[in-house]
């Protein structure tokens, strides 16, 4: 016999996402030209880099000369273990631009640009381990599938002619997932192992979860920006966002002894996330003392409208320690595997910077921005419009309600400095900050009512502590061209759970502390003419 998810799989076709799935898709590294990341990203109301194109428009308007761009370089993950494809040190292409300059007046511009940059790195390994203390994630699918008696709660169960044939399903179990699909057919409903038509679970020892995040979200961005007699500057960039991410990783839990004689189960997840979003941003910079060259920068950001597709193959293996074949022997490498499209609304973002020059010798740079990621709109695809040639859409009000409870507003502060010894030099400091998106009470909830948990392929979990970046850098020109060269190391600390059970606390396994403590060279070459 089988749980079976056959009719809920087959409803729901195309659907909404998860919360930490989508936090993780929504924010952004600091990258860009090499000036842009050895001054900490801290050129929002100075401007004159090509990369303050998505941060705040206005900054092209400052240029007086047009320019073109290349960066490049390499990310690697300190004290990283390398695990199935990933490896701790990649190449990476960041960016590559244009920004074409006209004259409209005597002290005014018109200014038109396009740039693309790597607006996020997914390459991340991690390797956690810790005790289960008696709970497992088995006994997490156990407890969806009892009532507070400890009786079925009515599921419908069909026999097996195929070990992943789905079968009938009611509507009670509205909360089932992937891997409780996979949970119930290998460990916790077996006849074979207890003897009668009932549900099961095993007490865990301890779990080791291996892990490797590998792709980018890269951002292309068309400007439109000048200036009004060198104090006003304004701008306008209309941004796509092309989504390449893809996921890999081992959990294995290792049982108590138990009379089966089973030593444990493994999960294999797969899961492969694509798509593109659009943005628009605008902002401008403005002198208010017509003498000095200090000038103040807002801007503001539209949510980026994700339409995405994620696919994923998951497989569960029993290590079965007796080798019997008449008992788990069928189920071992029992697979699952789904597709679906769904969408889903980053925050609006917000900035202040500020600026100033003191001659051609010193330039100092701040900003701060805000987002609110709790208000994330997480969307459910309603009807496929003719109209249109897309789905309709609306608000996913349970993930979003959960949402709104795991995630809060981040606040990121870039302070930078560029010194100039010679005209031709240029040293740069920089630093950035980004606060906590994470509530330290936040769980991956898998009982919310949501098409996110249907389609689930895990339970772990990791709620990230606040960013430091520092950086570094230097620029050399040479005619019309420059060449630059930044360093950043960047740490994120983070609390890493495999599972959360909201109806049995006391299933409660350890909580570890991870880390992603990065090392990144980039190296622009520019040419102005």
């Amino acid at each position: 016999m089988i749980i079976s998810l056959s009719l809920m799989v087959s409803i729901l076709s195309v659907q909404a996402q998860e919360t930490y799935e989508n936090a993780n898709l929504a924010t952004q590294d600091l990258n860009g030209t090499a000036r842009y990341v050895g001054m900490g990203g801290a050129l929002d109301a100075l401007g004159a880099d090509i990369s303050t194109i998505s941060t705040n428009p206005a900054g092209i308007g400052l240029f007086r000369h047009s320019n073109a761009s290349l960066s490049f370089g390499m990310v690697s993950q300190k004290d990283a273990v390398e695990f199935g494809g990933g490896n701790k040190t990649n190449m990476s292409f960041d960016q590559a631009g244009f920004i074409y300059v006209s004259r409209t007046g005597r002290q005014s511009f018109l200014n038109f640009g396009f740039n693309y940059h790597k607006s996020r790195n997914f390459d991340f390994l991690m390797f956690a381990g810790g005790n289960l203390n008696g709970g497992s994630q088995n006994r997490v699918s156990y407890n969806k599938a009892i009532d507070e008696n400890g009786n079925d709660r009515g599921f419908a169960y069909v026999e097996r002619d195929n070990p992943n044939d789905f079968g009938t399903v009611t509507s009670d179990y509205i909360e089932c997932s992937q891997l409780d699909y996979l949970y119930w057919n290998t460990v916790n409903f077996n006849p074979l192992i207890t003897g009668q038509d009932a549900m099961y679970y095993y007490e865990g020892d301890n779990y080791l979860m291996q892990k490797y995040n590998k792709g980018y979200v890269g951002a292309y961005d068309f400007n439109l920006s000048g200036n009004l007699n060198d104090r006003v500057f304004l701008g306008l960039t209309l941004g796509i966002k092309d989504v390449h991410y893809r996921s890999y990783s081992n959990y294995s839990e290792y049982f108590t002894r138990n009379p089966e004689n089973l030593g444990g189960t493994m999960v294999e997840d797969d899961r492969e996330i694509t798509g593109t979003g659009f943005d628009i941003k605008a902002g401008v910079i403005f002198r208010p003392i017509e003498e000095s060259p200090f000038r103040i920068g807002l801007s503001i950001a539209s949510p980026t409208f994700y339409e995405l597709t994620t696919n994923n193959l998951t497989r569960m293996w029993v290590d079965d320690k007796d080798a019997n074949p008449n008992t788990y022997e069928s189920n071992s490498g029992l697979t699952n595997q789904e597709s679906y499209e769904f969408k889903f609304n980053t925050p609006w973002n917000f900035g202040l910077s500020l600026g100033h020059t003191i001659d051609n010798f010193l330039a100092l740079g701040a900003s701060i921005d805000y987002s609110d990621y709790s208000s994330i709109d997480n969307r459910v695809n309603t009807s496929w419009d003719s109209w249109s040639g897309d789905y309709n859409s609306e608000s996913d009000r349970d993930m979003n309600d959960h949402t709104s409870k795991t995630l809060k507003g981040v606040t990121t502060v870039k302070l930078g400095a560029e010194l100039k010894p010679e005209p031709s030099l240029a040293v740069r400091l920089g630093f950035n900050y980004v606060s906590p998106i994470y509530k330290d009470t936040g769980v991956k909830d898998n009982m919310v009512s949501s098409n996110g948990v249907y389609y689930s392929s895990s339970m772990d979990y990791t709620n990230w502590k606040d960013t430091y970046r520092i950086t570094a850098g230097f620029g050399y020109k040479v005619g019309s061209v420059n060449l630059d060269m930044a360093y950043q190391y960047s740490q994120t600390d983070g609390v890493f759970t495999p599972f959360y059970d909201c109806y049995e606390p006391a299933n409660k396994p350890q909580s570890v502390d991870v880390s992603n403590k990065r090392h990144q060279l980039i190296f622009t070459l520019g040419y102005t003419f």
